[in-house]
């Protein structure tokens, strides 16, 4: 039973002032953390998908045994990517884990215990459910029909929930880069 990974790596990082798919953390760009972190969760395939400045990101990072796919429609949002993402995997996949490139707390640990029982899961953190989730397979019609930047939340709602500690702190602004090199210091 083979269980994929979509990684979110599309956005322009406006905020930031810099691709956070780049950004450094302890030698290895956060991009490349995530890949290699799926597949250390026995993720196959690992799909990632790029948008704004995808000829950079892609020059710049290894994406070590992943493919990468472009979203055209970048623009419109996370339900845009994740359309992209779900709609490059095979059908012989059993579920997908949904990651975001810019989640520095996830582990390898964290999506397989995601994946554990094959049924809908996300992390919870700060009081919500979010991503990482894994979808089974069953659910990928219902993740091509998402529009706008809301991702998955709404379909996650009544998720089982795997405990992510500081889950929401992703990489947005210059002070949320700060907090990732302080934890990870």
């Amino acid at each position: 039973m083979r269980i994929a990974a979509v990684v979110l790596a599309a956005g322009a990082s406006r905020r930031l002032g810099e691709l956070k798919q780049l950004v450094r953390l302890n030698g290895e760009t956060l991009l490349d953390r995530v890949v290699r972190i799926c597949g250390e969760a026995g993720c196959a395939p690992i799909v990632v998908v790029l948008g704004a400045s995808a000829d950079v990101v892609r020059e710049q990072c290894a994406l070590q045994g992943a493919t990468a796919v472009v979203n055209c429609n970048w623009t419109e949002g996370m339900g845009s990517s994740v359309r992209a993402g779900v709609e490059a995997l095979s059908s012989d996949v059993a579920g997908c884990v949904i990651v975001t490139c810019d989640m520095a707390q996830v582990t390898a640990a964290h999506l397989q215990e995601l994946l554990r029982t094959g049924e809908l899961s996300a992390s919870e953190y700060a009081g919500r459910r979010g991503v990482p989730a894994y979808f089974p397979a069953a659910m990928f019609s219902e993740l091509m029909q998402l529009h706008g930047d809301a991702g998955a939340r709404t379909l996650l709602k009544d998720a089982r929930a795997v405990l992510l500690p500081d889950g929401e702190i992703d990489v947005d602004t210059p002070d949320d880069l700060r907090r990732v090199r302080e934890l990870f210091s």
